[in-house]
């Protein structure tokens, strides 16, 4: 439930805040653009330290922290009036998400040992997610509220809401006893760094991952300058038609689709979900700028596509970390928004120097590194403590 109404009042008016840093300091689209993604690649390195830090500290302590700074950012949001202090408040609510949502995501792996119900459990938290990030921009404009800096205030209270949430949760219920108990006091981060380092199949996933954000992100900003600058017809109508057609897709198939592929494995489904990215970037790369309904399929292409891999990818870090360790491996998923951070620069750059079609080309492209990069995982190495069954690798194709 915190993760729902954190990311629903979150996205009330964080996609409108570039409007606000136009308006009120006049800054060009670089400037913005380097805020956001210099806070973003921020964020992802610390989530990787702080993934560890859970281990050793225990989750509580490290919940109530993100939860606490981020309730402070928001509301230091709310008030600023200052590009420093914009900037500064900004930065900690990268930091603030980046130290909870790691830790969270353990959790989860924590408290429900029986592994099909957490890998429930986790698909059903993605989907909270998707649907508060839907919810969030419509509910308001709906009420208003959008490019309003005093919005920030709801997102802050919802975070502290969280975090008095998490105070009972833990001291309250048993389970949340239990969890506060858990910890490795032994783990320190020196000693996960040489662990990851020698999970090598675990770092070529990483790999994978980043490219497959890189890849997806490339259907927000990217495409936004690519149809600006072509000078699509309906440009507003069209953009908002397609974030329309993205969250419907997420909120209402992907649970159709997890009972779908229900006998699928973890591998089945990643492969299954690259394929139908990879369809969706040629169809952004070959589709005329003035056929509507052609971009509303290709976007409804790749929302499949994310409706499969997202919630797969947090299954599969679940599967390949050992319970001592949870925390650092959800930790350095957490790199997964490096992809995320670097789409808009590179994609605006490709575009500005070749065109938009030849962006969607190299994104397919990608889609096959990613495809070679998962079928190199079974020739590498997996520190000893893994059971082989629950290796997420691919198994060698059998000879035609």
């Amino acid at each position: 439930m915190g993760s729902f109404f954190g990311r629903g009042t979150y996205f009330m008016v964080w996609p409108f805040l570039a409007i606000l840093l136009y308006e009120k300091f006049q800054l060009g689209a670089a400037e913005i653009g380097l805020i956001l993604s210099a806070s973003a690649v921020g964020a992802a390195l610390l989530g990787f330290y702080v993934g560890a830090l859970s281990d050793r500290c225990g989750r509580r302590n490290i919940l109530l922290t993100g939860t606490a700074i981020n309730g402070f950012a928001f509301v230091l949001l709310a008030f600023a009036q200052t590009l420093p202090v914009f900037i500064l408040a900004m930065t900690l609510c990268s930091i603030g998400r980046s130290i909870w949502e790691p830790p969270a995501s353990a959790l989860i792996g924590d408290l429900v040992r029986n592994r099909q119900s957490r890998e429930l459990a986790l698909q059903f938290r993605y989907f909270l997610i998707n649907v508060g990030a839907a919810a969030g921009p419509i509910v308001g404009v709906a009420a208003g509220l959008n490019a309003q800096q005093s919005t920030f205030g709801l997102t802050a209270l919802s975070y502290l809401l969280l975090c008095v949430g998490f105070l009972w949760g833990f001291a309250g219920t048993e389970s949340g006893r239990v969890a506060h108990r858990r910890r490795d006091a032994g783990a320190s981060f020196r000693g996960t760094l040489s662990v990851l380092k020698n999970d090598h199949v675990f770092l070529v996933v990483i790999l994978a991952n980043v490219l497959t954000l890189f890849i997806y992100a490339q259907m927000d900003s990217s495409l936004v300058q690519y149809l600006t600058r072509a000078q699509a017809p309906a440009l507003v109508q069209l953009i908002s038609a397609m974030i329309l057609v993205n969250a419907l897709t997420i909120v209402l198939l992907q649970f159709p689709l997890l009972q779908l592929m229900r006998g699928v494995d973890v591998n089945g489904r990643i492969f299954t979900g690259l394929a139908i990215l990879a369809v969706g970037q040629v169809w952004f790369a070959t589709n005329p700028l003035d056929w509507f309904a052609g971009w509303m399929g290709a976007t409804f292409v790749v929302s499949l596509a994310e409706a499969i891999l997202f919630p797969t990818m947090s299954v599969q870090i679940d599967r390949m970390a050992p319970d001592h360790l949870r925390g650092s491996y959800f930790g350095a998923s957490s790199f997964y928004s490096l992809g995320w951070s670097a789409a808009p620069l590179v994609g605006g750059i490709v575009i500005q120097w070749w065109s938009g079609p030849a962006l969607y080309w190299l994104m397919f492209s990608l889609c096959g590194v990613v495809f070679l990069l998962y079928r190199l995982t079974p020739r590498l190495s997996r520190p000893a403590w893994q059971p082989v069954e629950d290796m997420p690798m691919v198994e060698a194709p059998a000879a035609s």
